[in-house]
């Protein structure tokens, strides 16, 4: 017997789908932090720089200097009203802040950077109150010069930690970098073998890492850890038995001449900053870029982030994991050893006791303000050594402020800067994590 076709009985309204409604949408958590923090400082640089500055003074900044293409004149402004006026501005972009924050979008890219360029200036027309020239291209140029171990200290963790190698022994990398560049420049009165001398010292400091993190999956934190006190003790000791007792062939002053480029030089502010340095700068310049083109654009690029994301999936498809990260962690080495040599070589200094005084530590830091990207811990390194110049330049001019504070103040802004302007970062999901083979 046949039987009549099945129809779909129709759903009774307790079975009927429900259409979402717009109320029971979760939102995004708004973002607090970063208004928060520019709120505060605005509000601080308003009343500290503006109104509660002596009233009836000027600040003078100076921009040129002798051999300049033209001459840039002063500018002398009244403290009081410009730092009332950039406090105002300053409130202005934490309220544009806030303004993101309660809609639930992105924080604009640019605003913090011209926040803190903004908030600088305003605290500089504060501290240069009746007190004499602001000079601008000094301040700027040893900025510059005590950023450069930040930042090949940074390139060399970036480069660790994209590969999956948590490379905690960047201070010993760049100890050791300065030492060997300091004693080979010296034995042979040339300073730019002591320069290839410190890419060789950085470069073993990471084969021992590598050795015992890859091969023996040690973990990296810790033997990076000890690395370091390695590496103190051992430029410790050799300085005080080797170095001491015979300082004219192995510990003399041996600087890198500086190399001007023709007409870029002579450019008023940026030329004397970025164009009369030392090769270890313009080496510098050149590691960034390249980092960041061939992180990003090309096939090494792509492998060294897949073993550091997901070493297994690399593996798949015919990348030796483990040859590339020690591969990787030695170049980094002697990228950081580079950063050693400045403290010496570039400075044209003697090697001291345990001179590195924790900027491997800090180009850390600068790595991870930088997310993890070239340009960005470029500009987290500058920032730091901005501001420790900021603190000399400001003590040598007298400042209202007292000196342990100045010492003090690039770790604050390293602190400020990594509390509200990083927001939520995430690190390679497979660093530190030893790749066992199958």
């Amino acid at each position: 017997m046949s039987q009549a076709p099945l129809t779909p009985s129709p759903l009774t309204p307790s079975q009927a789908p429900v259409e979402p409604h717009a109320s029971t949408v979760a939102l995004a958590p708004v973002a607090w932090k970063l208004p928060v923090v520019l709120g505060v400082l605005g509000i601080a640089a308003l009343v500290f720089f503006g109104l509660l500055a002596p009233g009836g003074v000027h600040t003078t900044f100076t921009f040129s200097s002798s051999g300049d293409f033209f001459t840039v004149p002063e500018a002398v402004v009244p403290s009081r009203v410009t730092g009332t006026v950039l406090g105002v501005v300053l409130c202005g972009l934490a309220a544009l802040s806030l303004w993101d924050a309660l809609a639930r979008r992105a924080s604009r890219r640019w605003l913090a950077v011209v926040f803190g360029v903004l908030f600088v200036l305003a605290f500089l027309v504060w501290a240069g109150a009746g007190r004499g020239l602001m000079t601008v291209t000094p301040l700027l140029a040893g900025g510059l010069a005590l950023s450069v171990p930040l930042v090949f200290g940074a390139m060399a963790g970036l480069v660790g930690e994209r590969s999956g190698i948590v490379n905690i022994a960047i201070e010993g990398q760049l100890l050791a970098g300065a030492f060997l560049a300091a004693v080979v420049g010296s034995a042979l009165t040339n300073p730019y073998i002591g320069l290839l001398a410190a890419i060789l010292a950085g470069a073993l400091v990471a084969v021992v890492l590598t050795f015992f993190a890859v091969r023996y999956w040690v973990d990296q934190i810790i033997i990076g850890v000890v690395l370091n006190v390695l590496v103190v003790g051992l430029t410790s000791f050799l300085y005080s038995t080797v170095l001491t007792q015979n300082p004219q062939l192995l510990n003399t002053s041996q600087a890198l001449p500086n190399l001007p480029i023709p007409l870029l030089s002579d450019i008023p502010v940026l030329g004397p900053v970025f164009f009369d340095q030392t090769i270890l700068v313009y080496l510098m310049y050149l590691v960034v870029a390249g980092l960041h083109l061939f992180l990003f654009r090309s096939r090494w690029g792509l492998r060294t982030r897949a073993i550091g994301e997901h070493p297994r999936a690399a593996d798949t498809v015919g990348i030796g994991v483990n040859r590339l990260r020690v591969a990787n962690t030695i170049l980094a080495g002697g990228i950081a050893g580079l950063g050693g040599a400045f403290l010496t070589v570039g400075e044209g200094l003697a090697f001291g006791k345990d001179m590195s005084a924790g900027q491997g530590y800090i180009a850390l830091a600068a790595m991870i303000l930088g997310r993890w990207n070239p340009i960005g811990a470029l500009f987290a390194a500058l920032l730091f050594g901005f501001t420790k110049n900021l603190g000399n330049v400001l003590k040598a001019t007298g400042s209202p402020l007292p000196d342990d504070l100045l010492l003090m103040l690039p770790y604050i802004v390293t602190v400020f800067a990594v509390a509200g302007f990083v927001g939520r970062v995430r690190a390679p999901a497979a660093e530190g994590t030893p790749y066992r083979t199958q």
